[in-house]
């Protein structure tokens, strides 16, 4: 299987999708964000240091993301990875080239979620998660309801829904994004790496499309 850089707009069932490469497929899931979490739980100075960034909100530097990103994917040998949430700029895409280079990791394609932004929506608005385990539901899917409303399926917590879940604010984050990633996707489909993914009602239609995608 292909190396993938997974680029997708929020609400897409990136996460779903990936979850279940790895279930199937062995991958590696290699999240930017996760590896600044990791690190910050490290009792060390540079641990603590990205602890502090993070709490206060102040941006990582692409060079402390780049390097994170370099080792973890030195460590992987031979394995398949999907690397979510990087990159999310134009000059990132020539970033990352140039450490795949380096690691002479050439079998790689990005894949992007193609999904209407009113499904999108829905499944944002419908999202209610638990803080305990980090399960996720929507309240407007049969299939990925709780099976006791308000509560975890998993660890019986009470399950939340994002303040930031409503109409107003994902408009933003949806047309951000667009905005942000038409350049990349520009690039990648230049450069005949770029495959188009549609997203399905049900996650295993999804999930079919995107097999016959890295069988190619």
């Amino acid at each position: 299987m292909k190396n993938i850089i997974f680029i997708a707009p929020p609400a897409s069932g990136k996460g779903t999708q990936s979850d279940m490469l790895v279930e199937e497929f062995g991958y590696e899931h290699i999240s930017t964000g996760n590896l600044l979490r990791n690190v910050a739980q490290e009792d060390t100075p540079f641990g603590n240091d990205i602890k502090q960034r993070l709490t206060t909100g102040e941006l990582i530097s692409d060079e402390i993301v780049n390097e994170l990103l370099k080792t973890t994917l030195e460590k992987l040998g031979n394995k398949n990875f999907i690397l979510d949430g990087y990159p999310r700029r134009l000059y990132q895409v020539e970033t990352l080239g140039a450490i795949l280079t380096e690691l002479n990791i050439t079998d790689f394609i990005a894949i992007y979620l193609d999904i209407e932004k009113d499904v999108a929506m829905q499944r944002s608005l419908g999202r209610i998660t638990c803080n305990s385990c980090g399960a996720s539901y929507n309240k407007y899917y049969e299939q990925l309801k709780p099976k006791q409303d308000g509560i975890c399926d998993k660890c019986n917590s009470i399950l939340e829904q994002r303040e930031d879940d409503n109409v107003e604010a994902f408009n933003k984050r949806f047309e951000t994004y667009l905005e942000n990633t038409k350049p990349i996707l520009e690039f990648y489909r230049n450069q005949g790496m770029l495959r188009e993914v549609k997203v399905e009602d049900e996650r295993e239609d999804t999930y079919k499309n995107l097999k016959l995608v890295l069988e190619e």
